[in-house]
């Protein structure tokens, strides 16, 4: 956006998506668009007496509809050569492309995302399906095996069935864009259960997927509330894997749930879990501490801390911590707070009410834990703004030092050398992401092996991962350890059949 063409081009697409506000949305099973009397209403984070759109609810009778579609249409999809698959993937990029401005507008709208975090969404989205396109190529391509004489030996990777895909609100459309088109490329059929506070968006990629020509059936469209069919998908009979991206506490309920066997269920349920996340920034005596600072704000504060691998811990080595807080909470006071229509904003809402409140109770007793140096405030008037937010000298086991509070909001704690500091680290029930900051080789290679997080970053920030660069995924509750983005992921959708002549 340093580029005028472009900004006037996002200008452009906001305009369009304002034209576009509160129309309805309906369901989508096999093609076929189903309106119901229970609707919801999907609010701007930022404006929150703006609607962005009005979604059609689905009950029991309806998802059980759309599980015995996505059955059906199963048995001719998983036919479909994965080379033709892996085309639809292609071409819905591709169009994904052409209209990118327009669907980071509709984040920023629904999801109250600013324009650089909105534009990295979409980003994201395209390079999802063009990886997993050509990782199903490359799957599909005769597998080394030990060659014997007398036997013609082949592995294939093979469908699993019928998967339930329920995406988070943080990442709306890479993440759930991710999720699904690595079931359907995989040869799976979807319901997709789109995450309540941001379904307008998934609406908005099921018309990519017709567009692209993906076939009727094999993605159909099932919002709802958790508490009416949540549990009806994950616990029914025809469903063989669930891939869900959430919370913690979510996620071990569909784990418990998938686990126990339904009656007339042929198969273990797998399941890909990715849970959140209580990240940890450790600055060691001998880092660049400018670099340390910009990048605990930048980790801490982007999206409202509203990611998994956000960092909410800052680990400072005693003799460089005084200096690397003044320079977080100088940075942090130069933030700004607003509407992310507005580009001149950098930090926009938290997602709705409800986390809202949540991260307010945080800051208060974070207040009893630590010293407030920053923010701590409700910020704005007509949206779920709050101040970032940063505390000074909380202990290692304090509750803002341990549960994820998944909004705008840091806790320093001091570390009396670097051995500490990997033992503060580790100190959590989560294992997503991390970063090290440290000119030492020595501590470098330290952490490598005992900071125990799926990704670890080392002079660098700790969100931000990239699709085939850094494949994503954590140890511990933070989940199944199912790297998004990697060359290990579409094997999570798929069963290896040998077969020997």
């Amino acid at each position: 956006f340093s580029k005028e063409e472009n900004r006037k081009a996002f200008k452009e697409a906001l305009k369009l998506v304002e034209s576009q506000l509160g129309q309805e949305y309906d369901l989508i099973i096999g093609g076929e668009r189903i309106k119901t009397e229970k609707k919801r209403k999907s609010i701007n984070p930022s404006h929150i007496q703006q609607t962005i759109g009005t979604i059609s609810q689905a009950n029991q009778e309806l998802a059980e509809k759309a599980i015995q579609t996505a059955a059906k249409t199963f048995e001719s999809w998983k036919a479909v050569p994965a080379d033709h698959r892996a085309r639809y993937l292609f071409k819905a990029a591709a169009i994904l492309r052409r209209r990118k401005h327009e669907f980071s507008a509709w984040l920023v709208k629904e999801a109250g995302k600013s324009w650089a975090e909105a534009d990295a969404d979409t980003a994201e989205a395209i390079d999802f399906m063009e990886f997993y396109g050509r990782e199903m190529i490359r799957l599909a391509e005769r597998q080394p095996l030990v060659r014997i004489p007398t036997e013609d030996n082949e592995l294939t990777y093979i469908p699993l069935g019928v998967g339930i895909v329920i995406p988070p609100w943080n990442f709306p459309l890479a993440i759930m864009v991710g999720m699904t088109t690595a079931a359907l490329v995989s040869g799976n059929t979807v319901v997709l259960k789109p995450a309540s506070t941001t379904p307008v968006i998934a609406a908005k990629f099921m018309e990519i997927l017709e567009d692209a020509g993906v076939p009727a059936g094999v993605v159909n469209y099932l919002p709802g509330s958790g508490s009416e069919i949540g549990d009806f998908l994950v616990e029914h009979p025809l469903t063989r894997f669930i891939s869900f991206t959430g919370s913690r506490d979510v996620g071990l309920r569909i784990n418990e749930l998938a686990a126990k066997r339904s009656p007339g269920q042929k198969w273990i349920k797998r399941l890909i879990a990715e849970m959140g996340g209580k990240d940890s920034i450790v600055v060691d005596k001998d880092a660049d501490l400018e670099l340390a600072a910009t990048n605990i704000v930048h980790s801490a504060f982007g999206f409202s801390g509203q990611k998994c691998s956000a960092c909410s811990r800052a680990i400072i080595h005693q003799d460089v911590y005084d200096e690397v807080l003044t320079k977080v909470v100088e940075k942090t006071n130069a933030l700004t707070v607003g509407d992310v229509a507005d580009p001149s904003y950098y930090m926009g809402p938290v997602i709705d009410e409800h986390a809202y409140n949540k991260i307010l109770e945080y800051i208060e007793i974070g207040k009893t834990e630590g010293k407030l140096v920053a923010g701590g405030e409700k910020a704005g008037e007509n949206g779920y703004f709050i101040q970032p937010t940063v505390f000074a000298d909380v202990h290692p086991q304090a509750r803002i030092m341990q549960e994820e509070i998944f909004g705008p909001v840091v806790a320093f704690t001091k570390a009396k050398d670097f051995d500490h500091a990997l033992e503060i680290a580790n100190n959590t029930e989560y294992g997503l992401t991390g970063s090290v900051f440290t000119r030492n080789r020595a501590h470098i290679e330290k952490a490598r092996t005992e900071f125990h997080v799926g990704n670890l970053y080392f002079n660098r920030k700790c969100t931000g991962a990239l699709v085939g660069v850094h494949p994503f995924g954590g140890f511990n509750m933070s989940g199944t350890d199912s790297k998004a983005g990697g060359r290990d992921y579409l094997l999570l959708f798929t069963q290896a059949k040998l077969t020997s002549e």
